[in-house]
């Protein structure tokens, strides 16, 4: 968890820093969106882009923002498949706050005539 007044890098990151659910008591859904998401086709190294979106209700922590779009960024020069990517996000995403309920949809820009849109649910 990240310390307040802590300095935090501007390089990509695979870690998700956290901080406490400021509202606990209370079922709230957390939506982010990252219209800018990007990584390499594992295949053909070409870039894919995708439209991002996670959606989770958080238990006790939230994750915190800078640290997601340092977290988002680290994949850019990555190669991953749609479906793995999609998955691995969730899982690190459930790993650092164990939310109630979560979602990760990626919407992925046509490449060769298809369109292609991955889903993962937490709990499946």
């Amino acid at each position: 968890m990240a310390k307040p007044g802590k300095r935090t890098s501007t390089r990509p990151s695979k870690s998700l820093d956290t901080f406490p659910n400021p509202r606990r008591g209370r079922e709230y859904e957390i939506r982010f969106e990252c219209p800018e998401f990007t990584c390499v086709c594992p295949m053909t190294g070409q870039p894919d882009f995708a439209t991002l979106r996670i959606h989770y209700v958080p238990d006790r922590l939230c994750v915190e923002l800078k640290s997601l779009k340092l977290y988002l960024w680290s994949f850019r020069d990555e190669g991953h498949f749609h479906e793995d990517v999609t998955n691995r996000i969730l899982d690190d995403l459930v790993a650092a706050v164990d939310p109630r309920r979560a979602r990760v949809v990626t919407d992925w820009l046509v490449r060769g005539w298809i369109h292609t849109v991955v889903e993962a649910a937490h709990p499946s």
